[in-house]
């Protein structure tokens, strides 16, 4: 006779417990487990010794699948055995799941706006930095006015020869050095594996973003805007300075 089940114990009594495991691989159906597995999935009520006789035993009798890796045996319910799912409740699991990913598409589109709302949110300047841009502001407007104060008091003095001849000649100086600089910063570098690439180029691109960014930074890099390119274009870069005057 089977023995019975302490009073107060967790264990399945030895009948059930074949029943126990048969349940469970059917359950979880395609998954393939181990005795091991299946008895702390069973959270102990069968024995791990019991556990495997079971699982032998049910792959002898035919009612699971038995698979052998190197040493180790899995074990998984019978596919032939699996209930086939009717149609119509296909037809309700698909429409369950496009509604599904109809709400998580939703659900993106609001955290995405949101999350827009709260970087621009994060973008604007607090009341502590409004005040200091004010500040600011009143400040250049201030120092403006100095400027233009003996302009509009007429007591301005216009530059001398010397002046002018000082400011061309300086003009002339950074102006040479600039476009040294640009032709460095844009010169073509020819590769035997690649053609040609412009230096800056090959060297930035070796780098992370972050660290180009630093490098550029720390040799002081400017990269020209319309403003540069207008000026560049206008008579004051067309014109010898001795002209211009």
């Amino acid at each position: 006779m089977p023995g019975k089940a302490k009073e107060g114990s967790d264990k399945v009594p030895v009948l059930k417990a074949e029943e126990a495991v048969l349940k469970y691989l059917k359950k979880v159906m395609n998954r393939p487990f181990g005795a091991v597995d299946v008895c702390a999935n069973l959270k102990g009520a069968v024995p791990k010794t019991a556990t495997q006789k079971i699982l032998a035993g049910l792959a002898d009798k035919g009612e699971i699948t038995q698979k052998g890796y190197g040493k180790t045996t899995f074990f998984v319910a019978k596919q032939s055995d699996l209930e086939d799912v009717p149609a119509d409740k296909i037809a309700t699991i698909e429409a369950e799941l496009k509604t599904i990913e109809e709400e998580n598409k939703f659900l993106a589109e609001s955290v995405k706006k949101a999350t827009t709302e709260l970087n621009k949110l994060k973008s604007t300047p607090t009341d502590e930095e409004l005040e200091q841009q004010l500040e600011d502001a009143k400040a250049a407007v201030e120092k403006t006015l100095e400027y233009l104060a003996p302009l509009r008091a007429g007591t301005s003095s216009f530059l001398t020869d010397e002046e002018i001849a000082q400011s061309d000649s300086d003009w002339i100086k950074w102006r040479t050095e600039w476009v040294k600089r640009r032709k460095i910063f844009n010169k073509y570098v020819p590769l035997s594996w690649n053609g040609n690439r412009v230096l800056w180029l090959l060297i930035s691109d070796t780098l992370p973003p972050p660290q180009a960014n630093e490098l550029a930074e720390d040799l002081g890099i400017e990269y020209d805007t319309t403003e540069h390119s207008e000026i560049e274009k206008s008579p004051l870069c067309a014109t010898a300075p001795s002209k211009r005057r």
